[in-house]
């Protein structure tokens, strides 16, 4: 079977198009096209950190130039078109795609994570009843007698959390809405308003959606991108690989000197960047472009420092470092901040790296900034 050889360059047009970060509107406006956008990127992370606007915000409004932060609200508690479930980190999900976690919802009941591993399921039935009489609950709405200590940074010291945890991942509770990071939960049952629940997809099924999902998002996939942050394809989607591969759904690909195998479908393998003016995006670090720290590494010659967690002094770049893309090429990470009693965003730190020249992009970074500003305060 012939194996492609693309460029970096190439390869790059081709990641940067299944991002749609090659068009300024790819998704429209209004909450419709919140929900197109995460059915498309399949899900987007969420983030408590919130030195500039939080990064579930801050990604779709890297596709939605006229993103409001309520057409994200109206997604989840009104047209409930998106739900939050686990991925890789915490994730806004597509409704639709909810069938293919209703197992590892199953499973999260006779195997927990360690973050609420203790919860009591008595207690959980306790709360369940409560939720079903009383209505939808946040953590705010309940007094926990004793206070326990923290056993990681996102621990919360009130015992119900784990047990709110363990309702959410073992799929008895959907967040039903968010207030910044304070979530209320409902029954999911409830919440979607279902007489029967759906009925899980099946192995086979979850492993063409997890390649699908890729494909779909990435253009040019690998295993630790389909997989991420695993290395390697599951026996399951080895052999799907191989089979797409067989009926030509599918072609192994080469980027330059990148060891890593590719694959990508036929359809996408011709993709070329037109000759529009570059676009520029003020990326956060929790972006699909930027998360898979290897595979940005690989294709933009780019490696980001996430340095929130590493002491002021030790810091290389800044606290939350952003990258900036101009056209397909990583050309500055702006350290920025704001300044909200102010009413401002402050650089605090502007690198340039990889091709970036301050002659040729400072004026397009600028303008850029502008825009980001306005987005950040609310303009």
């Amino acid at each position: 079977m012939k194996t492609y050889r693309l460029t970096r360059s190439q390869a790059r047009q081709i990641w940067l198009h299944a991002q749609r970060l090659d068009e300024r509107t790819p998704f429209g406006a209004g909450p419709g096209a919140t929900r197109a956008a995460i059915e498309h990127l399949g899900y987007v992370q969420i983030d408590t950190i919130n030195v500039i606007e939080r990064a579930h915000h801050h990604i779709l409004f890297s596709r939605i130039p006229e993103y409001r932060r309520s057409d994200l609200a109206t997604a989840q508690s009104v047209d409930k078109s998106v739900f939050e479930y686990w991925t890789h980190a915490l994730a806004y999900v597509p409704v639709r795609d909810l069938a293919y976690y209703l197992a590892d919802m199953r499973q999260q009941r006779s195997a927990p994570m360690r973050w609420y591993a203790d919860a009591d399921p008595a207690d959980l039935s306790k709360l369940l009843r409560q939720i079903r009489r009383e209505g939808p609950v946040s953590i705010r709405d309940i007094d926990d007698e004793e206070l326990i200590e923290k056993d990681h940074p996102w621990a919360s010291r009130k015992p119900s959390k784990r047990v709110l945890q363990y309702g959410f991942y073992s799929g008895e509770l959907a967040v039903s809405e968010r207030t910044g990071m304070v979530k209320t939960y409902e029954l999911m049952s409830r919440h979607f308003g279902w007489q029967r629940a759906p009925r899980p997809a099946t192995e086979r099924q979850v492993d063409a959606y997890l390649l699908d999902r890729a494909l779909t998002a990435q253009g040019l996939v690998s295993a630790p991108s389909v997989m991420y942050p695993r290395l390697r394809f599951s026996a399951g989607i080895a052999a799907l690989v191989e089979r797409r591969l067989r009926s030509r759904k599918l072609v192994p690909v080469r980027v330059d000197d990148d060891p890593a195998q590719h694959y990508v479908r036929p359809s996408d393998l011709e993709r070329r960047g037109g000759d529009a003016p570059p676009l520029v995006h003020i990326l956060s670090p929790f972006d699909p472009l930027i998360i898979q720290r290897r595979r940005t590494s690989a294709l933009f010659g780019y490696d980001h420092v996430f340095e929130a967690y590493v002491p002021k002094a030790r810091r290389r770049f800044g606290y939350f470092t952003l990258p900036v893309l101009v056209g397909e090429d990583i050309v500055a990470a702006l350290d920025l901040k704001t300044d909200r009693a102010a009413n401002r965003v402050l650089i605090q730190a502007w690198h340039w790296v990889g091709r970036g020249d301050a002659a040729a992009h400072r004026p397009l970074i600028e303008a850029e900034l502008d825009r980001f500003s306005a987005f950040q305060l609310g303009v």
